[in-house]
């Protein structure tokens, strides 16, 4: 499968809501890694909120976050949901994070897009449905000028038969809609 080249390296800001509701601000950078779990992660914000100079904070925010390639991470996202997210974005990179975004953040719809219904990256659409076309059927050499590739690889799409992510220019990856 082709894949946008970042690579991605997911991590949250957690604040201490005690401290920044006094005006200080106090938080941690965690980094959410391979090999991380909640239970990881949820030990990183227990340490920062004991750390706290608020005595007993028990709250806290997601302040910030980056390397999760433009998925949007809540002020008050879940932990699970966070980490899934991070491990989801680990092995399916930038691409990974456009699927994401193109179902709403549904993670088992956009794992089976990339898994399973992925067709490639190509030049152009219609480049993909020429493709496709000429491996299903033999077309004779003196129809080919005729083909409007385009209008084609157009009406799959607004037909709902595929759906397409480009990544540049020339880099359109094409996914076969169920």
């Amino acid at each position: 499968m082709g894949e946008v080249a970042e690579k991605l390296e997911p991590r949250i800001y957690v604040a201490c809501l005690a401290a920044y509701n006094n005006g200080r601000l106090h938080g941690v950078w965690i980094d959410v890694e391979d090999d991380a779990n909640t239970d990881t992660v949820r030990d990183a914000i227990n340490a920062m909120l004991k750390a706290s100079p608020v005595p007993g904070a028990e709250e806290y925010a997601i302040h910030d976050h980056e390397g999760f390639g433009g998925v949007e991470i809540a002020e008050y996202a879940g932990i699970d949901k966070v980490v899934e997210i991070a491990a989801f974005l680990r092995v399916y990179g930038g691409l990974g994070a456009l699927v994401l975004e193109h179902f709403g953040d549904d993670l088992e719809a956009a794992r089976t897009a990339l898994v399973e219904d992925y067709h490639g990256v190509f030049d152009s659409l219609a480049d993909c449905i020429q493709e496709v076309t000429e491996e299903a059927t033999a077309i004779p050499e003196r129809l080919r000028y005729y083909i409007d590739w385009e209008a084609m690889g157009r009406d799959a799409e607004l037909n709902g038969d595929i759906f397409t992510i480009k990544t540049a220019h020339d880099e359109v990856h094409v996914f076969w809609n169920r």
